[in-house]
């Protein structure tokens, strides 16, 4: 019978009493002792573990929107490009994660639920920083953030700033030889399709040769938006599968209310253009 084999025989440092480890590099002290359940039910742990990594998940995807946004306002476009494409294949992993939450029964949720007391993914302001960024904003959506200074100064900070496609908007104007109404810019509203818009964008598409650039970061939009509906669509379905149209632990009308949502478009001309080609 042969020796049980030695990592350090081939050179694997085996003691780090005095190095930083994957366990330090990780913090994974904090990560890993960040559940704790309110119950003394199975299921809550699944509960927690998926909302803790989908918020991760969305970390990354604000980290990548934001230098995104950078590039395209820099004109630096085929960075962008690599950045969007990484945020919708974070949605696409997101998506996923619904598939393992739907492994819970709705008797199994209730036997928590009671457990969360006020508190719902509603609330997650991360979600709503996503928004946004992408240009779904409503300024009454700051008001569960209220309690948090930090919090509301952060999304506050971004309502203040032009979104996502606004600066998409501003290059393709310049591209175009074209000017926008102020209102396509409003910082306070969900982005409202425009003509104007939807004319040079499609200028853009009849002739994706000479506009190549911005043909991709179109198609970049699109994509990412695709992924982000997908998601929304899971939550919808999920959250049916599990409570049904009961109200959510956060107050919302629950189903009724994530359905309004699907009918959200963040870059609406970029759709509408599409029957006319």
């Amino acid at each position: 019978m042969s020796d049980a084999y030695d990592p350090a025989g081939d050179g694997a440092r085996m003691s780090f009493a005095k190095d930083m480890s994957y366990v330090d590099y990780l913090s994974l002290d904090q990560i890993i002792g960040a559940q704790a359940p309110r119950s003394d039910t199975h299921d809550e742990m699944l509960f927690i573990i998926q909302h803790q990594t989908s918020e991760l998940w969305m970390r990354l995807a604000l980290f990548e929107l934001a230098a995104a946004r950078r590039a395209v306002a820099a004109g630096e476009l085929r960075q962008s490009f690599k950045m969007l494409t990484r945020v919708a294949r974070i949605f696409e992993q997101l998506n996923s994660a619904w598939d393992v939450l739907r492994t819970m029964t709705p008797s199994e949720y209730g036997a928590f639920r009671d457990a969360l007391g006020r508190s719902s993914g509603f609330q997650s302001h991360q979600y709503r920083l996503i928004e946004f960024v992408l240009g779904n904003r409503n300024p009454a959506m700051v008001k569960p953030h209220e309690h948090r200074p930090e919090l509301l100064a952060m999304l506050q900070d971004e309502l203040a700033q032009k979104s996502l496609y606004h600066v998409a908007l501003d290059l393709l104007a310049q591209e175009m030889g074209v000017s926008f109404d102020a209102s396509v810019y409003r910082m306070d509203a969900p982005h409202q399709a425009d003509d104007a818009v939807t004319q040079a964008w499609t200028r853009v598409y009849q002739d994706p040769r000479k506009y190549w650039s911005l043909y991709e970061l179109a198609e970049k939009l699109v994509d990412l938006e695709d992924y982000f509906r997908r998601w929304r669509f899971n939550h919808v379905t999920t959250v049916e599968r599990i409570i049904g149209f009961k109200r959510g632990t956060g107050g919302t009308s629950g189903v009724t209310y994530l359905r309004r949502m699907l009918e959200v478009e963040l870059f609406p001309e970029l759709w509408n253009l599409r029957g006319a080609l």
